[in-house]
């Protein structure tokens, strides 16, 4: 695996964000972790994260990724450390998080920022470890790093982790988000989470069964915002909920149909509009770097 010629080039690699288009919890395991079933759908839309390879074993961040969040905290460089462990690697790496991903929305930004670390050095440092021992690297950092990792939809259960690839129609997806940190551990604990629901099946929802999303009722109960979201939504289509976290979507079947809608909506709600991803865009990226035709 090619390492980049020029030591002091900063390469930058897509963290694509992703919408969970259901989410059930179906048991709760002994260890006190929760059975789930989703269906992970990646975004052409999410954060940059950009590499300096450090040839003096040092892993330094540039800045802020989310504020608040100490160096030592953050999902990136916790990746980097783990990666530099499991393959006690002398090298080291700058690290710059470009954020557009809102923190606490559900869409992924974290457990993406990670995802594309470990796949990036990987290739930066040379370890060609693959992405099947990266997935397992990175579920150690988050139930959802591994299908960022792998970069493909997929169909997921277990806590997240047992993926089943999943072709899925092209879609535009109006995305909003009501500015609330939901606190994934809180609402785990929640007494009026559902957290027995009946197991789905690929063909239910290929068949449009409307399978919902757990958390919705309880943050919809909990948080104004996110209520007053789904109220303004609901006048364009039907909104869902992504994740544990607070962000909303609609799904579209175009771009136009999707900027027509987020033309209509009310002016101060924070909206955007943000297309499906076949396969992620960090695959392609990683492609284009092992053939030379990448930026450094």
């Amino acid at each position: 695996m090619p390492v980049p010629p020029v030591p002091n080039a900063w390469t930058v690699w897509p963290a694509p964000a992703k919408l969970n288009l259901f989410l059930r919890i179906t048991g709760r395991r002994a260890d006190g972790y929760h059975e789930l079933q989703t269906l992970f759908r990646l975004l052409d839309w999410g954060d940059s994260i950009r590499l300096r390879f450090r040839d003096d074993g040092r892993i330094v961040r540039h800045g802020q990724s989310v504020a608040g969040v100490a160096e030592r905290d953050d999902l990136a460089v916790r990746a980097a450390i783990c990666l530099k462990n499991a393959v006690n690697s002398a090298k080291g790496v700058d690290i710059i998080v470009e954020k557009r991903i809102p923190s606490g929305g559900g869409f992924g930004g974290g457990s993406s920022d990670a995802a594309t670390v470990l796949v990036a050095l990987d290739w930066l440092w040379g370890v060609g470890l693959g992405a099947a021992r990266l997935a397992e690297l990175g579920l150690t950092l988050g139930a959802d790093v591994p299908v960022f990792v792998r970069g493909h939809n997929a169909w997921a259960e277990g806590v997240g982790e047992r993926l089943r690839p999943m072709d899925l129609a092209p879609a535009w997806y109006l995305l909003a988000d009501p500015g609330v940190h939901a606190p994934t551990a809180a609402l785990f604990q929640a007494p009026d989470l559902t957290r027995n629901a009946a197991p789905a099946t690929i063909s239910d929802f290929v068949s449009g069964t409307g399978l919902g999303n757990a958390f919705e009722p309880v943050l919809r109960a909990r948080e104004p915002a996110v209520e007053a979201v789904f109220a303004a939504l609901a006048q364009i289509g039907t909104p869902r909920l992504t994740g544990s976290g607070s962000g909303c979507f609609v799904e579209f079947a175009s771009r136009e149909s999707a900027e027509a809608a987020l033309a209509a909506l009310p002016s101060g709600l924070k909206a955007w509009v943000a297309a499906g991803a076949a396969r992620s865009p960090l695959l392609d990226a990683l492609d284009a770097m092992a053939s030379g035709s990448g930026e450094p």
